[in-house]
């Protein structure tokens, strides 16, 4: 059960106690600090409840809500089984429900995970009015200007009638970003090195950088697909250009800021340059590296798409324009879905290299 706390005449200690009391009792005390005027108490298993409780509101508006507007949903095959986009919508809806229990009830296991999955439940259950919301707005009452702003039950029905195809672009996407995304990241941090370490190579290099640096990628698109043997070969030339710049520009940054006192030390001690090189100046480049590499792979994803769209024969790019042709938005918006899982599982993958690379930094930083 939930209480609020809000007698102001209960002394601090007294707060304090019952606080304790309830994080024992596995009740979530938010609110505050300890101290605070106002705390909200609930307990664990209420905010599984709570989590899951906006995609059993959006499966409910979806079943009983009457559908006002003719909205017509064509069947079609996912894996084994033959679903419309609007009992696809419901069997997600319900497949998320359960998985966000069950993450629930493995998470209680653990403190730190019991907490996380706490802070996260208010957004899940967000996410689920929300959905609630777009389904009447884009299927049962259409209120959104059709048919640029399709409900998610349609949405669903591109992958069930066109998922094959959707699968197949997605790994051409995913193809074409990982060769020019890799080798744009390590070309940026051999130039970032080169340039913040060796005033020569600054001299040199840095005006060549700073020059071509303020120019978007696809602005190099004609002479790419000029001089490139291939369509593949020219888009993977401007994803490396889109990748080079924040990485070089922001290792070049962190080798700089290498404090001289760690590095007059190392001498002292008789270190040579490359030892002070890979020991000091590069992991203490190393955080400034990873911000170059995460805005690398916004600008890189911006890239991909803008070069599938324009001369590439596959990709989710492709896939949207193709739609574009048609009118197909329901399509387009199932792109731009996977456009977005796609960008944020590589977003999670360099969080979580980062903090295998940076642990180091725990407890020092926020």
């Amino acid at each position: 059960m939930s209480s609020l706390i809000t007698d102001l005449t209960v002394p601090p200690a007294v707060r304090a106690d019952r606080l304790a009391r309830a994080n024992a009792s596995g009740a979530d005390t938010r609110g505050g600090e300890a101290g605070s005027r106002c705390v909200f108490i609930l307990r664990y298993p209420l905010t599984v409840v709570f989590t899951i409780g906006g995609f059993l509101i959006a499966e409910l508006v979806s079943v009983f809500f009457p559908q006002i507007a003719p909205v017509t949903f064509t069947e079609g095959e996912l894996w084994i089984f033959l679903l419309t986009g609007q009992e696809a919508y419901r069997g997600l809806l319900v497949i998320l429900a359960i998985a966000y229990a069950l993450a629930g009830i493995v998470d209680l296991r653990s403190a730190q995970k019991r907490a996380y999955y706490r802070s996260r439940a208010p957004f899940r259950f967000a996410m689920g009015i929300a959905l609630a919301l777009w389904d009447i707005a884009g299927t049962k009452l259409q209120t959104l200007p059709q048919p640029f702003f399709p409900g998610p039950a349609k949405v669903l029905e591109a992958f069930v009638t066109d998922g094959g195809y959707i699968v197949l672009n997605t790994l051409y996407s995913t193809r074409l970003f990982i060769a020019g995304f890799i080798v744009g990241v390590v070309l940026g941090v051999v130039t970032g090195v080169l340039i913040g370490w060796f005033d020569k190579a600054y001299y040199w290099v840095f005006p060549v950088l700073k020059i071509t640096g303020v120019i978007p990628s696809v602005a190099w698109m004609p002479f790419a697909l000029t001089l490139m043997p291939t369509p593949f070969a020219a888009a993977v030339f401007l994803l490396v250009i889109a990748s080079w710049f924040p990485v070089a520009f922001l290792t070049a940054q962190g080798m700089k800021s290498t404090p001289k006192m760690l590095v007059e030390a190392a001498r002292t001690l008789g270190a040579s340059t490359p030892y002070i090189l890979f020991h000091v100046a590069i992991p203490n480049a190393t955080p400034s590296i990873f911000t170059g590499i995460g805005m690398a792979n916004s600008l890189s994803f911006l890239t991909l798409v803008i070069s599938e769209m324009m001369g590439q024969p596959g990709g989710l790019g492709y896939y949207i324009d193709q739609a574009k042709a048609w009118s197909s938005y329901y399509k387009i918006l199932a792109a731009i879905v996977v456009m977005a899982i796609l960008f944020s599982l590589i977003m999670k993958i360099i969080e979580v290299v980062r903090g295998r690379v940076l642990r180091w930094q725990k407890g020092l930083v926020r």
